[in-house]
């Protein structure tokens, strides 16, 4: 017997390990999602995850920020075909395109969405068997292939900004043998060409819900988006529209998505807020509430649902402490908050009309004083006008406004 066939080496050998690989990387995706039962079961079959993954990835990571190294299936296919099948995002472009190389870039622009996420945010879309559907954010095309799947191709509209993920997007649903309305174009507009929809799926991390996708969506029908406060945090909302033009509906769980391009914020440098030596005539208190305390994913998303126009940012020291930033967009008003490791009370000093520490206390106390509530319990409304307000638990009891 040749080394050859006791080792598995070779084109054939490889070619049967990364099958079985593939199969059990499969079932425990499966069984991750908890989605054995669902519906969306024989789209996912039909629709290969690996088919809408180029050669170089970047794999997210479950817990924390950041990700792991670049991973290329030409040199190394088994750990290719272990983190396509893996419950994981995959980025797969940086800086808008301009990034090349395997080296991680400065943004990432253009991922594969993590399976869980995915299909969470498509069975909260509850679509029907000729659903018209509108996707904003092709992205790899992966969702719109299992939309095509599921609907049919006809009855999908996907619009991606970019023309570069677009064009690659477009060839590997053609390859797969779905041809929806693919179109090359700002998602935030919608494509009035085909509406109305009755049901429409945003992959880009809103700030605004657009009034031209909800002009575009058939009263009682359904928008799936991610939704980021202003001050941090984000969650998966499932809004039904209205027959006023109104929309709202629960939060369904945490999300992490990359902002949509139009709506991208570009802050002033903290000098432009200081304009003199520290501390800038800035007023000296302490507090209690640490600066820890506020920095999860969970408590900035209760703040940022009260608060308005104030978001922070760390700067981190080598001796592990670092000072909790916070600026409003206005470029009026600026706090700082002092964290060091072992202290109970923590210096702050706030310049400007507003006293923005003072307003994250009070929105912290708020949370924390009804139980500490999962994204789950919040949901949002949209009035007419577009005002967005946000409640807890039901419309009856809103969310209080700070600031």
């Amino acid at each position: 017997m040749s080394e050859r066939h006791v080792t598995g080496a070779g084109p054939e050998g490889l070619a049967s390990r990364l099958m079985d690989m593939k199969v059990l990387a499969d079932m425990k995706v499966l069984a991750d999602m908890k989605v054995l039962a669902s519906d969306w079961l024989p789209a996912y079959r039909a629709v290969p995850r690996e088919a809408f993954v180029p050669d170089l990835i970047w794999p997210g990571v479950t817990d924390g920020t950041g990700g792991a190294d670049a991973i290329d299936r030409r040199t190394a296919p088994e750990a290719w075909f272990r983190a396509v099948y893996s419950d994981v995002s995959l980025t797969t472009q940086w800086d808008d395109g301009e990034h090349t190389g395997k080296r991680r870039g400065k943004n990432p622009t253009c991922s594969n969405s993590q399976p869980s996420m995915v299909f969470s945010m498509l069975t909260a879309l509850d679509v029907r068997p000729e659903s018209a559907v509108l996707e904003v954010g092709t992205g790899t095309g992966w969702n719109a292939g299992l939309l095509s799947e599921r609907v049919g191709s006809d009855n999908v509209v996907t619009v991606e900004c970019d023309p570069r993920s677009a064009l690659t997007a477009h060839a590997r649903l053609d390859a797969a043998g779905y041809s929806p309305v693919a179109v090359v174009g700002d998602g935030s507009l919608g494509w009035p060409a085909r509406a109305p929809y009755d049901r429409v799926l945003i992959t880009a991390s809103l700030r605004e819900i657009p009034a031209e996708i909800i002009g575009q969506t058939e009263p009682g029908g359904l928008i799936v988006c991610p939704y980021a406060t202003e001050y941090g945090g984000e969650a998966v909302v499932r809004l039904t529209v209205q027959e006023d033009g109104g929309a709202g509906g629960p939060f369904i769980g945490p999300s992490a998505f990359m902002r949509l391009r139009r709506q991208r914020a570009f802050r002033t440098d903290t000098r432009e807020y200081l304009r003199r030596p520290w501390p800038a005539g800035g007023r000296r208190t302490e507090t209690a509430l640490s600066p820890e305390a506020v920095g999860d994913w969970l408590p900035m998303f209760a703040i940022g649902l009260q608060t308005r126009g104030m978001f922070p940012w760390a700067q981190h020291y080598a001796d592990g402490s670092y000072t909790l930033w916070l600026r409003d967009t206005a470029v009026t008003s600026w706090a700082t908050a002092d964290y060091e490791p072992g202290r109970d009370t923590f210096e702050v000093y706030q310049g400007g009309p507003r006293d923005l520490w003072s307003e994250l206390t009070a929105a912290y106390v708020w949370w924390d004083g009804r139980g500490r509530p999962g994204f789950e319990r919040f949901g949002l409304t949209l009035e007419p006008d577009g005002t967005p307000w946000a409640w807890l638990d039901s419309p009856e009891h809103p969310v209080p406004a700070v600031g």
